[in-house]
Formats: structure tokens, sequence, C-alpha cells
């Protein structure tokens, strides 16, 4: 028996040949392999061909293989057989994987380890942790074309070191951007009490911490074993957490009160046997109008909310609002109710209602159905909605009319800061300010007039498109109000456009670099006119009007002073001091633009040694 063997390059086949009775040693272009017995039974095969296993065929007969000279039959069977039997792991196993995934109906992922007692206790790397694809398992997937022992080859020593150990801290990644504390707490109501909560909105993450280990256990395996958990309709995946508790430092302050309201209001809702889901809202000491936009705003950050009904009752702004849940409701009354809107007004009581369902007929100003958009508008004159199961109709007065009554102009809306977090909802503080004059503007003109709604941090006219400005104020609840006030007026015979920004700050120059002083610093100037918490000047702020309030007046300026100082800027309509305080006094001009140029041009205007001019817009009339 020979077998043919090619030196030169790659074997095609195999040979099974009878050579003539005196068979050469060495035959070009192939050569004979001697019969048994000729090699040392030492020999290893792999010492003969150390890169790459040789391809194995069979024939009708006996199986072969192409292998160095040399190599005994005995080695040649029994490296067949070791083919052989890998080959048919292989099949088997295949088979195994086909008929898991038709029975799943589709593919399904599978997580090849030694050992897994949970199957989110697998760590995974920077780069796995966002993902969402559905062929992962803990970190590993699974091709439907990928070999089972492939895998474990590849991956054996990584998952044997990635087990996780249980800890009372669950890892919850893939939240959508708009979920909170309380969804989250929401989340592991069902299986005990949690002590801790931390949601990491820009990773799309969060960290649930329970009292009890055996509590996260059965959160993980519940996830695990049935369908992923939801969180505001979109899947969300749920594993054990390398962290053993979690700690709350100084930079998560406004989250931990987030959370302790959510701990708070899920200890009230397992603890009650009613969980209602409406919560009625009174306005004590209301300064300002409060529209229904505005509570929307508030209480969607505790949870989703689905209707709103405003009304007023014995002159005061009344609210019933229907959250999606128990839970979001309680978490709402339990942050909010005795809060100020603004400084030191608009005092927000809140307690549960007896009402089971609120029954809205129209989205205007007064209600809203927020799970159908699609409702008429309706009379806004009439009452618009009734209560569910009450029968008794509100909703008579609207609230920014009921607001006037009480004395207060409409314009006050959004005048004084909101003493609730509303800023990091609302967005950035830097604005853009289109189709300027470029002959007029400057940093100091922009800074006077856009001071009327907040501080001014900064200025920047750009460089090659001087009819554009971004202008950064101190939060963004005064970047919008420019923006209501200031948006579409008209400025230096142009009306100009106000909109919020992309950019989160206005940068200065470099160090040496120079842009003909069109970008300016305003931080520490002294002309901030809301510096001080609680100023008048935050329950002052009016829209652009022909009217002019100037304070700040000096014994020996004369009315003919002030007149002719204004008619610079345009046409003096009426003037007058008041009548108990001649400091201050009311100015009007022809236009609302005139007025505009007037106060830019007059704010800060020096009438003594230390006196200077204070000029704002106002709402009274002659």
């Amino acid at each position: 028996m020979y077998v043919s063997y090619y030196p030169y390059g790659t074997p095609t086949s195999l040979l099974q040949a009878t050579p003539p009775s005196s068979a050469p040693t060495h035959q070009h272009p192939h050569t004979l392999i001697p019969a048994p017995g000729h090699l040392p039974a030492s020999l290893n095969p792999a010492d003969l061909y150390p890169s790459a296993p040789l391809p194995v065929t069979t024939s009708a007969s006996v199986p072969s293989t192409l292998l160095p000279v040399g190599l005994t039959h005995s080695h040649i069977y029994q490296h067949l057989q070791q083919q052989q039997q890998q080959q048919q792991q292989q099949q088997q196993q295949q088979q195994q994987l086909s008929q898991t995934v038709s029975s799943l109906g589709g593919v399904a992922p599978i997580v090849i380890c030694r050992k897994v007692p949970y199957r989110s206790e697998l760590k995974r790397g920077s780069e796995e942790l966002m993902s969402h694809s559905p062929m992962l398992a803990n970190g590993t997937g699974l091709s439907p074309l990928q070999s089972p022992t492939e895998l474990t080859d590849a991956k054996k020593a990584k998952l044997d070191g990635a087990i996780t150990p249980p800890s009372r801290v669950v890892h919850i990644r893939s939240l959508p951007i708009e979920a909170g504390e309380t969804d989250i707490v929401q989340l592991g109501m069902p299986f005990g009490k949690m002590t801790n909560v931390l949601v990491l909105k820009q990773k799309n993450q969060a960290f649930l911490e329970f009292a009890d280990e055996a509590c996260a256990v059965s959160m993980v395996n519940c996830f695990q074993t049935t369908s992923p958990p939801a969180v505001r309709g979109k899947p969300v995946f749920v594993q054990f957490s390398n962290h053993k508790e979690l700690k709350m430092d100084a930079s998560h302050a406004f989250q931990n009160a987030n959370a302790q309201a959510a701990l708070q209001a899920a200890t009230v809702v397992m603890g009650s046997e009613e969980q209602n889901t409406i919560l009625r809202i009174i306005v004590d000491n209301a300064h300002f109008p409060v529209t229904l936009e505005i509570l929307h705003q508030l209480f969607n950050k505790y949870g989703k909310v689905l209707k709103i009904i405003t009304f007023t009752k014995n002159n005061t702004f009344q609210a019933l609002i229907q959250m999606s849940d128990a839970i979001a409701a309680a978490a709402a009354r339990t942050s909010l109710d005795g809060q100020n809107i603004y400084n030191g007004c608009n005092t927000l009581k809140i307690d549960f209602s007896k009402l089971t369902n609120l029954n809205v007929k129209y989205n205007n100003d007064k209600s809203r159905d927020f799970t159908k958009p699609d409702l008429p508008t309706g009379d806004i004159n009439l009452d618009a909605m009734s209560l569910g199961g009450m029968g008794v109709p509100v909703g008579a007065m609207n609230a920014m009319t009921a607001m006037g009554q009480l004395g207060f102009h409409p314009a006050a809306l959004g005048a004084a800061r909101i003493g609730l977090p509303l800023t990091a909802a609302m967005g950035s503080a830097v604005i853009l300010v289109s189709n300027l004059d470029e002959e007029a503007v400057s940093p100091d003109a922009l800074f006077t007039l856009f001071g009327v709604y907040g501080d001014v941090h900064r200025v920047k006219v750009l460089f090659n498109k001087k009819d554009n400005a971004l202008i950064q104020m101190a939060d963004p609840h005064q970047a919008q109000l420019a923006i209501t006030y200031l948006d579409k007026a008209r400025v230096w015979g142009k009306q100009i456009r106000v909109a919020q920004s992309k950019h989160q700050v206005v940068q200065m120059p470099k160090e040496g670099q120079s842009d003909a002083g069109l970008t300016k610093d305003f931080v520490n100037s002294p002309l901030h006119r809301f510096k001080r918490p609680g100023s008048k000047n935050c329950q002052n702020i009016f829209p652009p009007s022909q009217v002019l309030h100037l304070s700040n007046i000096p014994a020996h300026v004369t009315e003919e002073n002030l007149t002719s100082w204004f008619t610079d800027h345009g046409t003096v309509k009426a003037f007058k001091f008041f009548p108990k305080d001649r400091k201050m006094a009311l100015l009007q001009m022809s236009t609302v633009e005139e007025a505009i140029h007037a106060l830019i041009a007059m704010h800060n205007y020096q009438m003594g040694e230390s006196c200077h001019l204070r000029v704002s817009f106002s709402k009274s009339t002659f």
C-alpha cells in the first residue's frame, strides 16, 4: 500500500496505488510513502505539519488523507478517526441549534458558557453597553451561521471570568431619554422595598437599589425569564450591577431630591389600598397667571400627564390633573406640594381627588386630553368640560381673565424667576438674534435691550455676518423670556428674529485674537437688573410698549430736561411724574420702535455725578 504525496505544492486528491514490484523510494512529480513500520512509533504527526491541518476526504473503500512523507498507517487512521468524531459532534450540535431555533420561531439569542446562574450577570465592555441588537444576550451574540463550538473556542475564557455575582443594585439600560426616577421606581415596585435610584439621562441608564438582595434577584430573574420590561413604551435591559450600593454625591443633589420623592411615593402607593391617579391643585397667593402649559411642564417630570382641566373657584385658580399611574401622581404630590412656581408667590397646594376619571370634551387653553389630540377646540367662552361622575360644570372663566380680575396683567406671565427647577428642561441659555441693522448693532446696545428680560452674560456679533448675534443669558428661563417678548420686534427699522441657539455658551475670542470688539463679557456688569433674588424688577417685566417707566430721577432734573433728552430718539407724546414719588415718571413715545430706541440710548444715562437713569417698559397707559 502506497499513498501519493506532492512535495512541491498543495495536494489536490487522494491516491491509492499498487506499486510495481520494485517501487522506487522517490518518484517525480510525487513521492510514495513506505509501508507501515518504517517510522518510529514516537513520531508526532503534528511535528510534520505544524501549519494548518490538511483536508480530509474519503473513498468508497478505506478512508485516507494526504499527509507528509513517512507517516505510518496507524497515524493516518488515528487522525481520520479524530476528524470524523469532530465532524459528527459539529453536525449534532448544529442539528440541536436548528431544532431550538425552529421551536422559538426564529433566531434565538444563546449564551454558551460553563455556568451562568443569571442571564444578566455578565459584564459588558463600554463598546457593548449601549447595544440594542436582539442578537445580544449578556454581551455575547450568536449568528445563525456561527457554530457553537466556534463560539465556545473564541469566548470561553472571556465568559468564564465575566460572571457578576448578585447584588442588591440593579442596572437598567437602553432607557428612553424622557425616563425619570418615577419610571424606574415603578419598574421595581412589584419586587420589594427600594432604597435608592439614580438615572443617568445622558447614558440612557439607571441604577435601582433594593433594601434586600433577594428583591433584586427576583427582579432580574423575572425580567430575564419573561419578555423584557418596557419603560414609556421602549424595551429595556435589566442586569445586576457591579456596585454593591448606591452613594450619591453633591453633584447628584437634584437627582437625589427626585429619587427621594419617587421612593416616598412608592411607599405611599404600596401601603395604600386605593391608588388614585388624579390630583387636585390649588394655586394660592397668585401674583402671576398659571397656564395649562406651565402645569404640564411641571407635572410631566414625574410621569406621563394624560389630562388637565383648569378652572376658577372663589376667585382662586385650580386644576385637576390625571397622571398615567398612581406612583407618578404620588411622586408629583410629594415633590410639588407647598412649592412656589415663582419666587415668593403662586404656591401649589396639591391633594388627591376623589374622581376616578376626567372627561375632557375640548382641547383648548382651559382643558386638554393628551391622549386625544384630535378633540375640537370648542367655544372657550362656554363651559368646556364636566367632571366625570360629578356632573358639575367648571371652567367658566379663563385662567388669564381670572388673574386679570385679581389685578395682575397677563403680560406678567413668566415675569418672575421660576422657583421650581424648571430651567434644566427649558434648553439653552443662549439665543440667536438675526436680521439686525449691521450699522447700528453693538454688543452694548444688545446688552441693554435684552437686559430688560434677564441678566446678559455675553454678547457676540458674528464677524462675517454682522446682522446676526449670539446672546448668553444667565439661565434658560431668562432666555425664553427674551424670545417671548422680543421676537419680531422692530428695532432700527427692521423686524428682528429671536430664537433659541444650539450653542450652550458664547465663547470669548482666544488670547491674542482680535474680533474688532464684536464679543463682550458682561458677567460682572453693575447694570444687571435681576442679581438680587426677589427683586421688584422680577415682578415688573412687560413687553415692549410706547410707555416707558423712568426711575432714579434726582430732584434737580425737571420734566423739560427729560423730554428734551428723549426727543433726540423720537417724538415724546406724554410725560408725568408719579404723584407721590418724583423719583419716578412715565414717558410715552409715539411708537413702540421709538420707545425701544429710547430705552437703548437712555438707560443708565448719567444725570449727575453719581446718578444714572433707569428705564424699562411699562404696562401703564396715559
